[in-house]
């Protein structure tokens, strides 16, 4: 009983100090990882040149230039008042329409070829290394450089117009998505895929009947929330030459219409908040579809 009790005794020792060493190693990692944020966020404070001031300075400027653009509604005529803020609305909604249809193209464009590589792109799917690390660093490309830059070199090289906010806009979705479907791939169940494997079914085959059923519901939610960032970013791609709202709304800030720079900007906002609504109303459907189809 005593040498028993006495084993007890050396247990809780050496469980009390694995404990205390434990504690220490965590509270130096947390110390040394504090360390590293105070220092990073001290260095991009400097690089960024962040002067709490200036900021202070130039919100009143800020205040004042979204005041200039507010329109001045009257309630006497406010039906009247609206419709001189919103003159040219027959141009603006056409412009609007060219910019969502951008996104739609762009959108559709980029998950095709995202769907068609993003199975080269899982570790546990490639078929081979070399095309594991060629779907990789494709997707990386496609989406380490902003769809501006992507934007300038098509206007470049096809003039300007949507057609080159549409390529812009395919070939970043695509690097992005690619990342997205790839991740979703690699959670997959392999059961399915060691099932179709096992019967004789090539690469293809297992990826189209034992994988893509699997994702394919979070597939289409990703290509959803794609398609409103896609159009808010077809907005932006005016600016340079791209088509679109944004060229319009480019040209009135250069012109200090400010009235029409409301305008334009309510109009972009209502048309993307609409969209936003109706893509995760489809999420929410899909995303319960889901387990709904394999209850059955």
């Amino acid at each position: 009983m005593a040498i028993a009790v006495a084993g007890g005794g050396d247990a809780v020792a050496l469980f009390e100090t694995r404990h205390r060493d434990l504690r220490r190693r965590k509270a130096l990692t947390t110390g040394l990882g504090a360390l590293l944020f105070a220092l990073a966020f001290g260095a991009s404070a400097i690089v960024g040149e962040v002067d709490p001031g200036r900021f202070a300075a130039g919100v009143p400027n800020i205040l004042d230039y979204v005041h200039r653009t507010l329109p001045e509604i009257s309630a006497r005529q406010p039906l009247t008042d609206i419709g001189e803020w919103y003159w040219a609305i027959d141009i603006w909604l056409l412009l609007m329409l060219d910019t969502v249809l951008m996104g739609f193209v762009g959108t559709l464009a980029g998950t095709a070829v995202a769907l068609l590589f993003c199975f080269h792109a899982a570790a546990n799917l490639a078929p081979t290394r070399w095309s594991f690390w060629l779907a990789r660093r494709g997707f990386e490309f496609a989406r380490t450089v902003p769809e501006l830059v992507f934007a300038l070199i098509f206007v470049f090289a096809f003039g300007p117009g949507p057609f080159a906010g549409v390529l812009a806009i395919a070939i970043h979705s695509a690097g992005a998505l690619g990342k997205l479907f790839a991740e979703v791939n690699e959670n997959a169940d392999p059961r399915p895929i060691d099932a179709l494997a096992a019967a004789g079914a090539g690469w293809t085959e297992t990826m189209r009947f034992a994988v893509l059923p699997q994702v394919l519901p979070n597939f289409l939610s990703y290509g959803l929330l794609r398609f409103e960032i896609n159009v808010r970013a077809a907005s932006v791609l005016g600016i340079v030459g791209a088509g679109g709202i944004g060229e319009e709304l480019y040209l009135v800030v250069r012109r200090f219409l400010y009235s029409d720079i409301s305008a334009i900007v309510l109009l972009i906002l209502i048309t993307v908040s609409l969209i936003d609504m109706g893509c995760e109303r489809l999420r929410h459907g899909l995303i319960e579809a889901g387990p709904a189809r394999a209850t059955r």
